[in-house]
């Protein structure tokens, strides 16, 4: 884009402008990489053309089983156009397999099975390393009501559901995902919706013949590769056709 635009946000993966008409943005995808509290950085080339593609697709999907989100439509290789929301502070992820920090936590084995799937609260902000929150913090500090918690963690298994099937048919495990959520006003009344993305840097996945990792996990314990798992990912939900120049480096 030739045109200067108003940036609204800039994250560690994205950047957020302002949108070509009232209530709209544009979500700009990076290459930057970060981990453990952004301590961990790197640009990994063709990161974003691959999330904004993945994300696309998923919403997109999403959007036609009655989960409403953001997603608009993908303008190029690394814009989407999106709702312009009011992002709630918080961080919800879906567990199905220990993995990461709850491993950690409650002395689990990486790969162990959970009893079901489990929802944590996260609370938005990088200066205290997004710590978890109970609905009680959430309610009290107003950060959300009642019933949007109710509304996101419903939303949040009808997203697992859906993810754990397709990725299941490709032969990929959802091993667990964080998704965020903002509200939509219409008059006085709001409601709630998924944001953000869904995209390998959000979601963990293992192979579900080898286990082995085809997310951000590989960039968090160098394990190399991480484009080329990303790239997998796209390959097998058939979403390749449009992008082998990225795998070359050659788009920039």
């Amino acid at each position: 884009m030739t045109t200067r635009r108003k940036k609204i946000y800039e994250g560690k993966a994205k950047i957020l402008y302002e949108g070509p008409e009232p209530g709209t943005l544009i979500q700009y995808f990076k290459d930057d990489a970060t981990a453990f509290n952004a301590q961990k950085k790197a640009v990994l080339e063709g990161k974003g053309v691959i999330n904004n593609r993945i994300s696309e697709y998923i919403m997109t999907r999403l959007n036609s089983i009655g989960v409403q989100n953001h997603f608009i439509r993908r303008l190029n290789l690394r814009e989407q156009l999106i709702k312009e929301v009011e992002i709630v502070p918080l961080e919800v992820v879906v567990r199905n397999i220990a993995a990461g920090s709850i491993a950690t936590r409650l002395g689990l084995t990486e790969g162990q099975p959970l009893p079901r799937s489990i929802i944590e609260f996260y609370y938005k902000d990088d200066k205290l390393g997004d710590p978890m929150v109970s609905e009680e913090h959430i309610t009290a500090f107003n950060w959300a009501a009642t019933q949007e918690i109710d509304d996101m963690m419903a939303m949040a298994l009808r997203v697992n559901d859906y993810l754990s099937g397709l990725f299941s048919g490709v032969g990929i495990t959802l091993v667990d995902f964080k998704i965020e959520f903002g509200r939509i006003y219409e008059g006085d009344f709001s409601r709630i919706i998924l944001a953000d993305e869904i995209s390998p840097d959000s979601c963990r996945l293992w192979d579900a013949a080898t286990n082995e990792k085809l997310d951000k996990d590989r960039f968090r314990r160098d394990l190399g590769n991480v484009i080329e798992s990303y790239t997998e990912v796209a390959r097998r939900l058939g979403i390749m056709k449009e992008m082998p120049t990225v795998i070359q480096g050659g788009v920039h």
